[in-house]
């Protein structure tokens, strides 16, 4: 065994329980009857989530790379989420708490063996240690799901974590970003799931880009001035949806008095002026746009943004370079239960000096989503192939509930455009005029 496959090992174990902590963390802070109590129509119990995480890891890990035997091949069609709507998934046999955790801890142990015995090379899913990050992803990407279940919860607060940094730097404005060709994707990150490849050029033309999300305060400005109420600002299907689910501010804003006031995990403060705005849809961010006189960003002009630096003419892992996030670089992981203020994260600056792309909050694209030139689905196709159609918008970025593992430069997320119980902001851009230079 070499130097190299033994320090690999040792990252994917390290890696497997710093996902399960967090699990733990997320599902040890409710009682059972939250555990299985559906919080909204829009999400699972919790305890579907924990023993799905379980469920997609002894399919991959145990079973596939492993070649062993089932733990529960019994349970496989009651924890496939495309066999039963969120909706549907209280009324199910589910494993109970108690059940659920001695599951997903007899899976872990046999998936532990299976690193330790497995050859990480070969066959494309080893490689590397591939499926193992695949399910590092996996359960990191249902923690954020969890956390936007708990923030659907009603009741005492039961989470806890630091408040986010303050504001160190001016973050207002615009970065312009030249015209030209970048590379967009990858075909080197390790870990990166299909969507994000293969590695393509595209030739993204001059633009402007804000340097930070949209803040509470610059939203409520369009609260104020009417634009939930004048369909100018909606695009057809946009104003439709307004007007059916009666929106008239982000999700979880309340009236207090003259002001606007936010529940959060089961605290309710006032909003905080310069907090990118959160818990928004994307009509709302293309209204919002609209009436700002601009539009959404492209998937290829954030990506630009985030990742090409104009000295070496690459395109960076993330923003500030290749170096792995560190907390100094954004706000990611549910280190902190809120988005930071603006300018909190001057050394995650991209080199065109556009701030806070990674963490705080989920950024709406104009994009639909869809394969990349020459996508190819690996090592299943229901993890993005089935949804590749334009009733689903790209977001990029990540948030403040979004791990590391499940966050870089080339990450891709989408949903409905109608979704607003995911931590999701955004930022607006505008063409660059003819022949117009930085």
């Amino acid at each position: 065994m070499t130097v190299e496959t033994e320090r690999l090992r040792t990252t994917v174990a390290a890696e497997l329980d710093r996902a399960r902590r967090r699990t733990t963390t997320l599902t040890e802070a409710v009682d059972d009857d939250d555990l299985v109590r559906q919080h909204s129509r829009l999400m699972s119990p919790l305890v579907w989530d924990l023993a799905h995480v379980g469920n997609q890891e002894e399919l991959w890990l145990v079973r596939d790379v492993g070649g062993r035997e089932p733990v529960r091949h019994d349970i496989d069609e009651l924890y496939d989420a495309f066999q039963h709507a969120r909706v549907d998934r209280p009324a199910l046999p589910l494993l109970g708490p108690a059940e659920a955790r001695a599951y997903v801890s007899t899976v872990r142990d046999k998936a532990l063996d299976v690193l330790d015995a497995v050859r990480l090379d070969g066959r494309p899913l080893v490689a590397e240690g591939f499926a193992f990050g695949m399910i590092v992803q996996h359960e990191q990407q249902h923690d954020e799901t969890m956390l936007a279940t708990h923030q659907l919860r009603t009741g005492a607060p039961v989470l806890q974590a630091e408040p986010p940094p303050s504001a160190r730097v001016p973050a207002t404005g615009e970065a312009f970003i030249p015209g030209g060709p970048f590379t967009m994707g990858t075909d080197t990150e390790p870990w990166a799931l299909d969507n994000e490849r293969p590695a393509h050029v595209v030739d993204v033309p001059a633009f402007h880009l804000d340097v930070a999300p949209v803040t509470n305060a610059r939203y409520a400005e369009f609260i104020d001035a009417g634009g939930y109420d004048d369909p100018r600002w909606w695009s057809e299907a946009g104003w439709a949806h307004r007007q059916r689910a009666s929106l008239g501010a982000p999700l979880h804003w309340h009236r207090d008095g003259d002001r606007w006031v936010y529940t959060r995990f089961g605290r309710t403060t006032p909003v905080v002026p310069d907090e990118p705005v959160v818990h928004v849809c994307f009509h709302e961010a293309q209204a919002f746009a609209a009436w700002a006189g601009r539009r959404l960003p492209t998937e290829a002009e954030w990506e630009k943004a985030a990742r090409f630096d104009p000295a070496t003419g690459r395109a960076r892992r993330y923003p500030w370079g290749d170096e792995d996030p560190q907390p100094r670089h954004a706000n990611l992981g549910q280190r902190h239960l809120a988005p930071a203020p603006v300018g909190a994260y001057p050394d995650g600056a991209s080199p065109y000096g556009v701030q806070q792309l990674i963490g705080d909050v989920w950024e709406w694209t104009s994009t639909d989503f869809h394969g990349y030139p020459g996508f190819r689905a690996f090592p299943y196709r229901e993890y993005s192939e089935v949804f590749f159609s334009p009733e689903y918008k790209v977001l990029r970025g990540g948030s403040f509930g979004t791990d590391r593992a499940a966050c870089r430069g080339t990450f891709r997320n989408w949903d409905y455009p109608i979704r607003r119980q995911i931590f999701a902001g955004f930022r607006c851009a505008r063409d660059a005029e003819p022949g117009e230079s930085a």
